[in-house]
C-alpha cells in the first residue's frame, strides 16, 4: 500500500461513513433507541476502516506487513479523527505534517496561483 491508496481508503471511508450513519441513526430513531450521534459516528467509522482494511488485502492479493500495520491502524485512527472533526481538517493537518526533503523547492519560492513568484516578505 502507498501514500495515495492509504488516502484513497481513508476517503471512501468518510463517504460512506456518514451515510451509513444516518441510515443506522434513522434505524435507532424508529425503534426510539437513545445514541449519542459522534459516538455512533466514531464506531461506525472505526468498523468500515477495519472492513475497508481488510477488503483492500484481500483485493490486493497483500501480504501484511509492518508498514501496512501502521497504515491499516493510521486509517483506523483516522477514520474515527474525520467522523468526529470533518474530513477536510483531517486532510489540512496530514499535509502540514508533510516533510520536506531538499529537492522539494521552499514554499515561498513556488508561484502563486497566477503564475507569479510570491515571497513571504510581500505584502499583498
Amino acid at each position: 500500500m502507498n501514500f495515495s491508496v492509504f488516502l484513497m481508503l481513508l476517503l471512501m471511508v468518510s463517504t460512506f461513513t456518514g451515510l451509513v450513519t444516518e441510515a443506522v441513526k434513522k434505524w435507532m430513531r424508529e425503534r426510539d433507541r437513545r445514541y449519542h450521534a459522534n459516538t455512533l459516528a466514531g464506531y461506525v467509522a472505526a468498523v468500515l476502516a477495519v472492513a475497508a482494511s481488510v477488503a483492500y488485502v484481500i483485493l490486493a492479493e497483500a501480504n501484511v506487513d509492518v508498514q501496512m500495520a501502521v497504515y491499516f491502524v493510521a486509517l483506523v485512527f483516522l477514520s474515527w479523527l474525520a467522523a468526529m472533526v470533518g474530513y477536510d481538517k483531517v486532510i489540512q493537518a496530514i499535509s502540514q505534517l508533510r516533510v520536506y526533503s531538499p529537492d522539494v523547492p521552499d514554499r515561498q519560492d513556488q508561484p502563486d496561483n497566477m503564475g507569479e513568484m510570491r515571497r513571504d516578505d510581500q505584502t499583498s
